[in-house]
């Protein structure tokens, strides 16, 4: 409510001034001007209180992690090669062949939520001799092993990968093979999927086939904390990451038609190869969120969803194949294009020259 009274005074004191400094605009200007201030003010209003969070601290992982792992009562539990210290809980050493998991016992029931992940890779690998990565779950199984940054393959959720090592790239070079500057990636990379329970990780692909979308984020080895953030909300999951050390989210990827069941259980996972990584979390922090909602937003969420599924992920992973064009290809795009216009300007010219002539010995 202050929100809203203190943007509608800066919107009456805005066309106040502007009034008695344009004294020759008409009464209608007036009106349209102000319409439209006290409309921005109100938009602003409903912005600030549109979406509330909460804090769930029995979906929390957090310092000084009392009881993780050693004891039944607690909201979480160690898996493989994980520990807890007092500053993190290492999911793997900086060893070869290791593989841990933390994973909460309870079953997530929200129907928007919101993951805020505090996390740290880093060891002696230099770059591109490190790996493999980590992983966030919401996922119908937990406490499983697996190759898919710990955990098993064919899950049934949703999987957000912190990938640190090029399978793909290191395939091809062994085969003497190059990305195309359309397909390359740099890594380290974060990607989202989700998995019906039928679904595939490709690992020599670093999972491209069944990706929702991702973004390079060069995380490995750095002296400031790192965050990932995960937000589910009227079946929308948007993931941003915080590693510049700016305190600032930059986008990662933005999907719509995302239905995700409720009832699974949240983890973190990580695995380790013929290369290593330290992989820690620092926190997981899950907050509900309350939002707005039209009717017609209503009744969808009230509609059960048994299987997780993305709503035209084909068309989808289309898009995701155009937008990688290289710059070769859109400048010779751009010249075809443009030779083709003015092929098509000569010819009209051409046609219009002789449709003249003829008309005027027809009147001759």
């Amino acid at each position: 409510m202050a929100a809203a009274i203190s943007n509608n005074y800066k919107g009456s004191k805005l066309l106040f001034s502007f009034i008695l400094t344009r004294r020759t605009m008409t009464f209608k200007s007036y009106c349209t001007l102000a319409l439209v201030i006290c409309s921005l003010g109100r938009c602003f209003a409903e912005d600030d209180h549109e979406m509330e969070e909460f804090l769930k601290r029995e979906f929390s992982l957090t310092k000084p992690y009392q009881g993780v792992g050693s004891s039944g009562s607690s909201h979480w539990e160690l898996m493989g090669d994980s520990m807890v210290t007092t500053e993190q809980v290492r999911l793997t050493p900086d060893m070869q062949s290791r593989q841990g998991a933390v994973w909460s016992r309870i079953p997530c029931h929200l129907k928007d939520w919101e993951m805020q992940v505090h996390f740290k890779i880093h060891g002696q690998g230099k770059k591109n001799l490190n790996g493999d990565g980590l992983a966030i779950w919401y996922t119908k199984e937990r406490m499983q092993k697996g190759p898919v940054f710990g955990n098993m393959d064919n899950f049934t959720g949703l999987g957000v990968f912190v990938d640190t090592y090029p399978n793909e790239e290191k395939h091809l070079e062994a085969q003497k093979k190059r990305y195309t500057p359309r397909t390359q990636r740099i890594f380290p990379f974060v990607l989202a999927m989700v998995g019906n329970g039928s679904i595939s990780y490709d690992h020599e692909r670093d999972g491209r086939p069944t990706e929702l979308g991702g973004c390079n984020a060069m995380v490995r080895n750095l002296k400031h904390d790192t965050f990932l953030f995960i937000r589910y909300v009227r079946r929308r999951l948007t993931v941003m990451i915080d590693i510049e050390g700016q305190h600032e989210w930059r986008d990662c990827l933005d999907i719509p038609g995302v239905r995700l069941p409720q009832g699974y259980y949240f983890g973190a996972s990580a695995i380790t190869g013929d290369l290593s990584d330290n992989h820690d979390i620092i926190s997981l922090k899950l907050y509900q969120l309350t939002v707005l909602r039209t009717q017609k937003e209503e009744e969808e969420a009230e509609e059960e969803i048994t299987i997780p599924s993305v709503d035209n992920i084909d068309l989808l992973r289309v898009g995701q194949s155009e937008e990688g064009m290289s710059g070769v290809a859109i400048f010779f795009t751009v010249l075809f294009s443009m030779l083709g216009c003015f092929l098509l300007i000569v010819v009209g010219l051409v046609v219009y020259s002789h449709w003249s002539e003829n008309r005027r010995k027809r009147f001759y």
